[in-house]
């Protein structure tokens, strides 16, 4: 067993273990790339102050999502085709996440069916929400999740159609993969990653496959996913699935004040201030950086939860100290998944628990929901100063995006 010390190991072993095509999808954004990489680099610019001679003990990063007891302000994100990159993936990563004590979310993309998740678990866990243009398919996958248990609905907001990643065009990325001279070549060297995929039978989309109109197959799979997205989803589309789900309600893809308020009036629990991890619309602001104006907006009157960029503890601590009630984690713990399975997730979970349990003490805090703006040193022109521009845009100039 290797020495763990940060995410970055873990990355290194999954990039060894995963056939390229899964670790290329997890590890890449849209186009230039420049929203991924600026999510992870922009918290490198924000510091912290430490405090000394203060009391250390009985520390405790213990919080709440959802009025849910966890063990740290963090939540799994939802992934898509997290069963490729370790079998029977999402199954592993929400034991994992139901031992530790902190919320799994299934992706409507996932190997692992909704049911699947469930048999093998027993703690309730969230599901997450693409909307299709098949309404009779969203509505009957929202019952499957009900059925299952799940305690919470997540729904996407910021994927009506795909950003392009280049590097999944290049590598041809399907579930499973396509038998090319490039693909088996490189699975020819990921022998324990096919001899574990050739012990289980979920290589496919399990929300998907047989749950869809003629969906049987891979090809009308990848046929019926590239026509469903639903371009038409707004914000009325939004209280309807509201009304349906009737529980609680998380609306992540939130990168826009204005957006953050209307999220507030369709009654959103919860939002997540997120641009898909860089993987959708390039060029945007990361999320750290958009998170204080989401933060002036709507505290207090929604939970504010942080995605994208996250990669240590003392990423989750400067969140919570610019003011989101908690975070979402989607490659740190997918890169435990494809570098040691179930274990991997713990890991990584136990690596940013510690992170954040040693920065929060060396700050001069002992209680996680005592951070705040007091605990970091953040450049006058974090936020940036932006001119708005086009038809529908003033004159003035304003420290975030209209």
């Amino acid at each position: 067993m290797p020495v763990i010390t940060c995410i970055e190991d873990l990355k290194r072993l999954h990039k060894r273990r995963a056939p390229k095509m899964f670790f290329d999808y997890a590890e890449s954004g849209s186009w230039t790339e420049q929203t991924f990489r600026e999510n992870t680099t922009d918290f490198e610019k924000i510091r912290l102050r430490q405090k000394v001679a203060v009391d250390m003990s009985d520390r405790s990063t213990v919080g709440r999502m959802l009025d849910q007891k966890v063990a740290m302000p963090v939540a799994l994100a939802p992934v898509g085709m997290t069963g490729m990159q370790n079998a029977d993936g999402e199954i592993k990563a929400a034991r994992a996440a139901e031992k530790f004590g902190v919320p799994f979310t299934l992706s409507t993309m996932s190997i692992c069916s909704i049911e699947d998740v469930a048999e093998h678990t027993s703690a309730p866990f969230w599901f997450q929400l693409y909307v299709m243009r098949d309404e009779d398919f969203v509505d009957r996958i929202i019952e499957r999740a009900k059925r299952a248990g799940c305690s919470a609905l997540v729904l996407t907001l910021d994927l009506q159609l795909l950003g392009q990643r280049h590097k999944d065009l290049k590598n041809g990325l399907s579930a499973p993969p396509k038998l090319t001279p490039a693909t088996m070549l490189d699975l020819s060297t990921k022998w324990t990653w096919g001899l574990e995929m050739l012990r289980t039978k979920r290589r496919f989309f399990g929300n998907i496959v047989g749950h869809a109109s003629d969906v049987e197959d891979t090809r009308s799979l990848m046929k019926w996913t590239a026509e469903q997205f639903d371009l038409k989803l707004d914000w009325e589309k939004v209280r309807k699935i509201a009304q349906k789900w009737d529980g609680k309600l998380i609306l992540k893809g939130i990168l826009d004040a204005g957006d953050a308020r209307k999220a507030v009036e369709c009654g959103a629990d919860a939002i997540v201030v997120s641009n898909h991890g860089g993987r959708q619309l390039d060029g945007a602001l990361s999320s750290i950086r958009i998170l204080p104006s989401i933060v002036r907006e709507v505290k207090g009157e929604t939970e504010i939860w942080l995605d994208s960029g996250i990669r240590s503890g003392q990423d989750v601590l400067k969140a919570l100290a610019l003011g989101a009630d908690a975070t979402m984690i989607g490659r740190a713990w997918l890169y435990g998944l494809g570098a040691m399975g179930e274990k991997g997730v713990t890991t990584a979970l136990e690596v940013i628990r510690k992170e954040l349990d040693l920065t929060m003490a060396l700050c001069g805090e002992r209680d996680v929901a005592d951070l705040g703006p007091h605990n970091l040193l953040v450049p006058r022109d974090f936020e940036g100063e932006w001119q708005e521009s086009g038809p529908r845009a003033s004159d003035r100039t304003t420290s975030v995006p209209a």
